[in-house]
């Protein structure tokens, strides 16, 4: 498995801009996968961005247009550009990672997660 530590989280005003990082350690030779989720209080986890080791990427529509995920492999990290925050944005995020390449795509498969970080934007 792999080790993920996030950063980057803060407080925002709506239509401010954050970086989220991620760095991986672990077993990550092989094919794999990391992604971003996020979790609002009062509401289930979901799936913001993903990104597998054959390049692909993509991202769940509330966010299209607005984030963009990405991946330097030499630093082993990945990245969450958020622009445009809005105050429904606001929740803990959530790196996560898994040695297997598609396992990202279901919430209830992905096995390494990190600790969060929270997103705060205001009105």
């Amino acid at each position: 498995q792999v080790q993920l530590v996030e950063s980057g989280g803060g407080s925002v005003q709506a239509g401010g801009s954050l970086r989220l990082s991620c760095v991986v350690s672990g077993d990550t030779t092989r094919s794999y996968c990391m992604g971003w989720f996020r979790q609002a209080p009062g509401k289930e986890r979901e799936g913001v961005a993903i990104w597998e080791s054959d390049g692909t990427t993509s991202v769940v529509d509330s966010v299209k247009g607005r984030f963009t995920i990405s991946q330097n492999n030499a630093k082993k990290t990945l990245y969450l550009q958020m622009n445009n925050l809005k105050p429904e944005d606001t929740a803990m995020y959530y790196c996560a990672a898994d040695v297997v390449r598609t396992y990202c795509r279901n919430l209830a498969s992905v096995r390494s997660w990190g600790q969060g970080t929270q997103v705060t934007v205001s009105s």
